[in-house]
């Protein structure tokens, strides 16, 4: 990890920037769940983790309260993160199927995964002040890793990417684009596609499949070696274009 984004770690973990949610984080590490009784929960920001070299950044919602928050590493120990990671192993992003905990032998390559909000929040649903305030977390990590592709799991993912774009001054088109499952849109030298998130209500229901994610993660390799081939072949898209499929 380069010192930048260790720098984004640490001060990810240190944040008090919404103490209503490290409240939460630490009471819910508190009481616990009896199948996890036995476990010290990690409790504050989960920072967000992956190849610091990576071309794709896979942007979440928030920690799982007895998942990311249990274990301290997004999407770790819980039924959302069995399904993005089998995903992502079929795929080639992962090097297992399975993420149980921040020692278990897990690798992304190529692909970093961070998030909307770092906190557990409540019901899964941060504030939109919460959201503003954790912003910069996810700004820094576009400016360090410097994406070609940004994967947003979920409506607050997808408009948390594109305000963190319009903070580093990218411009966004207009009408702003509307968020939908395979929904793409280049800004920059950049392309932003939607996902319908990884969530136990999405998956179980049968609203996202294993089908139809690894055809949004095949996507993303295709449109990841298309940006770096129009990189490397000195093409520049401008500061934004089309939104669509």
């Amino acid at each position: 990890m380069n010192t930048s984004m260790a720098t984004l770690e640490a001060g990810t973990i240190a944040c008090t920037n919404c103490p209503a949610l490290r409240d939460y984080c630490a009471s819910v590490g508190q009481a616990r769940r009896r199948a996890y009784e036995d476990w010290d929960y990690w409790a504050r920001p989960v920072p967000g983790f992956g190849d610091p070299s990576a071309r794709v950044l896979l942007v979440g919602l928030a920690p799982g309260a007895h998942g990311a928050n249990r274990t301290g590493r997004m999407f770790t120990g819980d039924r959302s993160g069995d399904f993005l990671f089998a995903g992502l192993h079929r795929a080639g992003f992962a090097n297992q199927s399975e993420s149980t905990s921040t020692d278990d032998g897990l690798q992304l390559d190529g692909m970093w995964i961070g998030a909307a909000c770092r906190c557990a929040p409540p019901a899964n649903k941060p504030t939109s002040s919460q959201l503003t305030a954790c912003r910069p977390w996810l700004v820094g990590e576009l400016e360090v890793l410097q994406p070609r592709v940004i994967l947003a799991l979920g409506g607050i993912a997808w408009t948390a990417c594109l305000r963190s774009l319009a903070d580093l001054g990218e411009a966004i088109p207009r009408p702003r684009p509307k968020f939908g499952h395979g929904a793409e849109c280049r800004i920059g030298e950049r392309v932003l596609i939607g996902s319908y998130h990884v969530s136990q209500l999405n998956t179980f229901t049968g609203r996202l499949t294993p089908a139809m994610f690894d055809e949004i993660l095949q996507r993303v390799r295709s449109l990841m070696e298309d940006v770096e081939g129009d990189s490397e072949r000195g093409l520049h898209p401008g500061k934004a274009s089309g939104c669509g499929r």
